[in-house]
């Protein structure tokens, strides 16, 4: 089942904007609870809706891909798929003028313009018809393409040849003939007159999309939004014929510009920025683009910080590890994997009152209700697989479903749910353009490398063991010495001290142990004097 946002209903919606010279990061608060948080630090700024004039590296058959070299430290990937036609400035494609997109943002998400916006059947006719790799590229063909996602791990960021340019109201698709409206506006005579303004008013071999936020807009603003559209890609295809690859052609708005174009509407009761300079700005901005919500825009003027008086610092901390704690006492637990999430449900300290499949069921609403929270807030995406307590009633299985369903429904990224197992499990998608909160801001333990466990103390006791037995000494070796971590050398000397005595007595050698504080817990070393 595929799962759309639905109408928001009333709510206190607020967007905190905390700025400084390293890093800018923004809260997005429904009703006084932390719902989203986005992060752009200046060492590592997103990527996603950067233009590039790019040259390909290699093409790859077998796959019906491409790796393109735009000027980064990992070559991007361009599927055949998101190649447009050639000759792409005299011909479009037609998709079907009554298709509409899933969501309203150029890029996927409509918060904060990432991903691709267009419909899935839209999606598939374009995979249906796309030529063979082979014969719409060579190596060294330079080629225009759009960051689709960014860099997720160890692979370098997807890109397409499709670009689309998001405005306020609108997003313009050079070489793409359609006009699609945002599923969002839901009245019928608003669609029919939004659609017959872009009708009458785009012009050839363009395509646009209207988005959310144009419900109620009058003609001549969207007619502004179509001009300044137009007038940026006509500077784009300027710099192209100028440009030598890898270059960057265009980048999108700074993240905060970027939350005021694509969230923040008439929805939104207030936006708060801790920066003189930054409200300013965004204030000016709004002034210009959006004069009816610049009253809404304050400046954050408390000592204490802005996260902190908002509770948004806490909620981040607790985002960044396993278990999230059910107000019944229950928990989830979240286990990231190269290729999915794995999120466990569990009853916890919760007992119920009455019988075990009352108890259950009831852990497993509330967890539904949290896990939706949690993807959408940590910015989960890709294959997740949820491990509800098993119910033995149907009905039960149901309704724990459909509760999934409704709270996902709020989310922004396009989401996939089937229904639940025999086994209790669901499995689900969500869709990934940039990194996740875990992603953003931690790296790897260097301790364990990332597997989460080391080995224990007792294990590598007995590898120092073998490892000594092993060296098949002779007889003008009289001394072995153990070099260790604190914590191996204190169980070497009290636990396992029968360990080393067997081995003096046995090899008929003095064997010492020292720390060394250079050494990691798993490592050690073993010299013969």
């Amino acid at each position: 089942m595929s799962v759309r946002s639905t109408h928001r209903g009333r709510m206190a919606i607020e967007i905190l904007i905390n700025v400084m010279s390293e890093e800018t990061r923004v809260a997005l608060l429904e009703n006084k609870v932390v719902t989203e948080v986005y992060i752009d630090r200046k060492k590592r700024r997103d990527l996603v809706g950067n233009i590039y004039l790019g040259k390909v590296v290699k093409t790859l058959p077998g796959m019906q891909a491409a790796f393109i070299d735009i000027g980064l430290d990992r070559a991007a990937f361009l599927h055949a798929s998101d190649i447009l036609p050639p000759n792409n400035t005299e011909t479009t494609m037609e998709i079907g003028g009554d298709i509409e997109p899933d969501h309203d943002s150029a890029h996927g998400e409509e918060d904060v313009g990432e991903g691709g916006e267009e419909s899935e059947k839209a999606s598939r006719l374009r995979q249906r018809s796309h030529m063979p790799i082979e014969e719409l590229l060579h190596q060294g063909q330079e080629i225009t393409v759009q960051v689709s996602k960014g860099p997720l791990g160890t692979k370098g960021p997807r890109v397409t040849s499709y670009i689309s340019l998001p405005g306020r109201h609108l997003v313009l698709m050079p070489g793409v003939n359609h006009i699609g409206i945002s599923r969002r506006i839901e009245g019928e005579e608003e669609r029919s007159r939004l659609k017959n303004i872009m009708t009458c008013r785009r012009e050839p071999s363009v395509g646009y999309i209207v988005r959310t936020v144009s419900e109620g807009t009058s003609e001549d603003d969207l007619i502004a939004d179509m001009q300044f559209l137009r007038l940026l890609w006509k500077d784009i295809l300027r710099r192209t014929t100028r440009a030598t690859p890898p270059c960057l052609l265009h980048t999108d708005l700074d993240l905060s510009f970027r939350i005021v174009r694509d969230l923040f509407s008439k929805a939104v009761n207030r936006l708060l920025v801790d920066s003189k300079k930054e409200y300013s700005a965004i204030k000016e901005f709004a002034r210009r683009y959006l004069p009816d919500l610049a009253t809404r825009i304050q400046f954050y003027e408390k000592s204490n910080m802005i996260f902190d008086h908002f509770g948004v610092e806490a909620e981040i901390s607790k985002a960044l590890g396993r278990k999230v704690w059910l107000k019944s006492g229950g928990t989830i637990i979240i286990d990231h994997s190269e290729a999915l999430t794995v999120i466990d449900v569990n009853t916890g300290r919760f007992v119920g009152k009455r019988d075990i499949e009352e108890t259950i069921f009831k852990t497993n609403m509330e967890a539904a209700k949290e896990v939706a929270s949690q993807l959408r807030f940590r910015n989960i995406g890709g294959i997740i697989v949820i491990d509800f307590i098993d119910m033995e009633r149907e009905k039960n299985r149901e309704k724990v479903y459909q509760t999934l369903v409704d709270a996902l429904a709020r989310d922004r990224a396009r989401v996939r749910v089937l229904r639940i197992s025999e086994l209790g499990v669901i499995e689900m998608s969500r869709e990934r353009v940039r990194e996740g909160l875990l992603r953003t801001m931690c790296e790897p333990c260097v301790s364990c490398e990332g597997k989460g466990v080391l080995k224990s103390r007792t294990t590598i006791c007995y590898e120092i063991f073998r490892e000594i037995r092993r060296l098949g000494l002779g007889p003008k070796e009289k001394c072995v010495i153990i070099g260790a971590h604190d914590s191996i050398v204190e169980m070497l000397s009290d636990e396992e001290r029968q360990g080393i005595e067997d081995i003096e007595r046995d090899l008929q050698k003095q064997v010492l142990v020292k720390a060394d504080p250079t050494l990691h817990w798993e490592q050690y070393d073993i010299v013969v004097i």
